[in-house]
């Protein structure tokens, strides 16, 4: 990494037939130089896990890609890519969903049908099975299937809108909002399992809040319309979950003074909690917030949101949140694997309050009449400060990455 490279070196990826020069090799970081080919012969690397070659000078992604038999990460972020949907996937989807991508024959290779396409193929060939009387088995997966119905905007007497202002451009640029409304945390410990889960997303599919940051909100606490904006950190007051009031700048103090005594106390360099998240807003003038109609910020990414819009037990109603300064992309992926988490709690939930029930009441809420209670979307404006949409989610083509578990009633 960080030379000038224009060229893997060429003893390490054999043209084809030769065999592998280094068949153990697992791990090759190449990221920042020059390199503008990544040949097929990648495919002659049989034991390679991990491999970065971000900002590089590659405009296509071999197809080869694909037969790597082990690689589980890979990072081509800051190549300018011909394919436009494959250079969003790198910037947003998880390494999985780009190896099917070229699996599938995407654009990164040329010619073949693009990833869509094929999911539009396996529905078709679906519907023939069921119609030739074939699919009952798909029947049965899809009657499973969690259920979630949209709410539009034009449906919704009264949708809430976020203003962004023109400042979160240089600090944290990206947004995604939504409501969801139906949620169910009374039963058991369903609520710690609800905060064990976005704590799971953040160190998974955020990676470490590096790319996106997830907030929940109770929704009938939070005061609308929202502006999502930029405060200096002398100027930023929230009063953190858990916590008294507090300015930007000394929260972020404390938290400084809370890790180094706990690295004297564990003899250890790691920390944990909110101390981990620190060094994201290394060299930032400005902090990003969330304000709401009475001018209370709500939420301060990626360190943390209020206690004014905590979720409680009794909380059925939630207001998400999901911000990032990598891609809008990023925050609707994040967005539609949150959702698909909470459906499968809330499910989870259900079937255990009503375990003491009868066979006919448990089929009721969680067989195939489930549809009678889908959890319900609510689409969110997230607009300029002229008022010009810049994102409406979920859209058409959102909740298609979890669509495999999740039926969507639009």
């Amino acid at each position: 990494s960080g030379n000038r490279l224009r060229a893997l070196p060429g003893g390490l990826l054999p043209p084809g037939g030769v065999p592998a020069s280094f068949p153990l090799l697992s791990r090759l970081d190449a990221a920042d130089n020059e390199v503008a080919e990544l040949g097929a012969e990648i495919a002659a690397l049989p034991a390679l896990k991990s491999l970065d070659v971000a900002n590089n000078q590659l405009r296509e992604l071999p197809a080869a890609l694909a037969d790597c038999p082990r690689l589980k990460e890979a990072n081509f972020r800051g190549n300018q890519l011909r394919d436009k949907r494959l250079e969003k996937m790198v910037n947003g989807c998880q390494t999985k969903a780009i190896l099917e991508y070229l699996r599938a024959g995407g654009r990164g290779k040329g010619k073949a049908e693009s990833a869509r396409e094929e999911v539009r193929k396996k529905k078709r060939e679906k519907q023939q099975k069921k119609d030739s009387g074939d699919g009952e088995q798909d029947e049965v997966e899809e009657a499973s299937k969690l259920l979630v119905k949209v709410l539009h905007i034009s449906e919704n007497p009264a949708p809430l809108v976020v203003r962004v202002s023109s400042g979160v451009k240089d600090v944290r640029a990206f947004i995604v909002c939504c409501v969801l409304k139906g949620v169910n945390l009374k039963p058991g410990n369903a609520l710690k399992r609800f905060l064990t889960m976005q704590t799971k997303l953040h160190e998974d599919i955020c990676e470490k809040r590096t790319v996106a940051t997830i907030a929940t909100h109770d929704l009938e606490l939070v005061k609308a319309p929202l502006t999502y904006d930029v405060q200096p950190p002398d100027e930023l007051k929230i009063m953190p979950l858990g916590r008294k009031e507090i300015k930007a700048k000394d929260l972020l103090r404390q938290l400084q003074l809370e890790a180094e005594e706990q690295r004297k106390q564990k003899k250890r360099q790691n920390v944990s909690g909110l101390h981990k998240y620190l060094q994201l807003l290394d060299g930032k003038d400005s902090y990003p917030c969330l304000v709401d109609a009475e001018g209370a910020v709500i939420s301060f990414p990626p360190i943390t949101n209020s206690e004014k819009t905590k979720i409680r037990k009794e909380t059925r109603d939630l207001f998400l949140e999901v911000t990032s300064d990598t891609s809008l992309q990023i925050c609707k992926d994040v967005m539609d694997t949150l959702i698909l988490k909470i459906a499968e709690l809330n499910r989870s939930a259900l079937e255990n309050k009503e375990g003491s029930g009868s066979d006919v009441e448990l089929d009721a809420l969680c067989g195939p009449g489930n549809s009678s209670l889908p959890l319900v979307v609510e689409q969110v404006r997230v607009v300029d400060t002229d008022g010009n949409l810049k994102v409406l989610y979920p859209s058409k083509t959102d909740l298609a990455t979890v669509s495999s578990l999740l039926t969507v009633i639009r």
